[in-house]
This record gives C-alpha cells, sequence and structure tokens, in this order.
C-alpha cells in the first residue's frame, strides 16, 4: 500500500504562482511513476505532469513552459511549481503514484488550487 499526501494548494491572482507537494509513504519501492492530475468543477480529471523514477517527465500541453514537475532523490516527495497561473488552472489537483508490480494507481485526496482574475 501507498499512501499519498498532498499540500501547498490556495488561492492566488493570476500570474501568480504556487508550489504543490506530495510525499509518498509505505511501499515506496514499488513506485515508478508519480504525478499530478487536476479536476475542475463539472469536467473529468486530467493529467497535469508525471515523473518516472528515472526522471521522465510528461506534461500537458496547457502548463508547458508554465508548470515543472520535480522529484526528489528519495523518490518519495514530488512537486509541482506552478507559474504564471490563468484562472483556467483553478481546480482540484490530486497526486498520483504508479505501482507496476502491484499494477494500482493510488490517489492523495487533493488539494484545491483557486485562481483570481
Amino acid at each position: 500500500q501507498v499512501q499519498l499526501v498532498e499540500s501547498g494548494g490556495g488561492s492566488v491572482q493570476a500570474g501568480g504562482s504556487l508550489r504543490l507537494s506530495c510525499t509518498a509513504s509505505g511501499s515506496i519501492f514499488s513506485i515508478n511513476t508519480m504525478g499530478w492530475y487536476r479536476q475542475a468543477p463539472g469536467k473529468q480529471r486530467e493529467l497535469v505532469a508525471t515523473v518516472t523514477r528515472d526522471g521522465a517527465t510528461n506534461y500537458a500541453d496547457s502548463v508547458k513552459g508554465r508548470f515543472t514537475i520535480l522529484r526528489d532523490n528519495a523518490k518519495t516527495t514530488v512537486y509541482l511549481q506552478m507559474n504564471s497561473l490563468k484562472p483556467e488552472d483553478a481546480a482540484d489537483y490530486y497526486c498520483n503514484a504508479h505501482s507496476p508490480s502491484s499494477r494500482t494507481y493510488y490517489w492523495g485526496l487533493g488539494t484545491q488550487v483557486t485562481v483570481s482574475s
């Protein structure tokens, strides 16, 4: 089992920045990819960014050049640095971890990001 705890959400004005953190505990050795997804009211959950254990990253087109995903050397914490925030970035942001060995996707409870224009 893997537990994920997010932090760092909040309210900012458009153009501002926020940094989200997600710390994993439990069977962290089994985790390969970690990432962030978001869900706005009335919309489906969508991928924001992912990073593999080897450091390969993937970003949604809508956040490229503005968001950066980072993973610490211990592989237990993943960060999402969000710059130049737009009102359309407002959503609940969820941390995700994938364990290939157990073929399981784990989710955090989410953290809310509000961006005012």
